[in-house]
């Protein structure tokens, strides 16, 4: 009989959760809102074993990229009613706390060092969008619905709020924000909050693998690097000592054994060693 594989020291591994389920597979990490008969609402457990997750992933070297989706029918129908109950009896301390772990979670996921992607399917509403918002590059099936409905409850989406202006625009968020209405798809994707649509639930899964594929072309600590490089720049002006810091940053990444690799892999005409295995044999045919 076989030895069972242990995990080697000094990795870390993840957890079983309660609301959330995880898988790693060929390089990605697969991570489930699985609270289907709540349409994958928040409440603290979930904002509290996400926010683990995410943070146990980005600390995992064989991880490369992260996938976000839902269990069911939703994608993420924002908060919980049983926690919102709750909430309504808390004082300022107790909705400050509850808050902070929920800003802590979107800025965990915002500032993960690996690619984030998320899939949407069905709706994504309240803090849901804002999950959306934070990943690195969104795809949404068609029937994909959205709405930061806060105002509607007499609430503010605060938390979220930056994340949904960088990805929407403050233009956009202020009509949505404002009027809590619902929109589709096909609007989320003309004012920026996806990236692309696919017709059907099924085809969301043939994009995102698609997706993944060219994720994995990619350099993993170049990756990185453009993730940091994109804060840094974004909304600035491009004085001196934003262009100063964008050549300190390539002379950096230039000196790399990832970038030496990376270089010699397209003068020889031959895939870079981080690219998986599956892949190159299929770049040779």
């Amino acid at each position: 009989m076989p030895r069972k594989k242990l995990p080697e020291p000094g990795l870390p591994q993840l957890p079983t959760f309660a609301t959330i389920a995880t898988a790693v597979r060929n390089g990605v990490a697969l991570v489930t809102l699985d609270r289907p008969e709540k349409h994958n609402a928040f409440d603290e457990r979930l904002i509290a074993e996400l926010t683990q997750a995410l943070l146990t992933l980005d600390a995992m070297p064989d991880v490369r990229a992260v996938v976000l989706l839902g269990a069911g029918e939703s994608f993420c129908a924002g908060a919980d009613l049983d926690w919102m109950r709750r909430m309504a009896a808390f004082d300022y301390e107790q909705n400050l706390a509850d808050a902070r772990a929920l800003a802590r979670l979107l800025q965990v996921l915002s500032g993960l060092a690996k690619p984030t992607v998320a899939r949407v399917h069905g709706p994504a509403y309240g803090g849901g969008v804002g999950l959306v918002a934070c990943c690195d590059i969104a795809i949404a099936a068609i029937g994909a619905t959205f709405a930061l409905s806060e105002a509607r409850l007499g609430l503010i989406p605060a938390t979220i709020g930056p994340y949904v202006v960088e990805a929407m625009g403050a233009r956009a968020a202020r009509r949505y924000m404002l009027t809590g209405e619902r929109f589709e798809a096909a609007e989320a994707y003309r004012i920026g909050l996806v990236h692309d649509l696919a017709p059907s639930v099924e085809a969301l899964d043939e994009r995102v693998n698609d997706l993944l594929g060219a994720l994995m072309l990619a350099g993993p600590h170049a990756q990185t690097a453009v993730k940091a490089l994109v804060r840094a720049i974004a909304h600035r002006p491009i004085d001196e000592r934003v262009v100063g810091d964008t050549a300190e940053r390539i002379a950096t990444v230039r000196a790399s054994d990832e970038a030496r690799e990376g270089v010699a892999a397209f003068l020889g005409k031959r895939s870079p060693a981080w690219v998986p295995a599956a892949l190159r044999a299929k770049r040779k045919r």
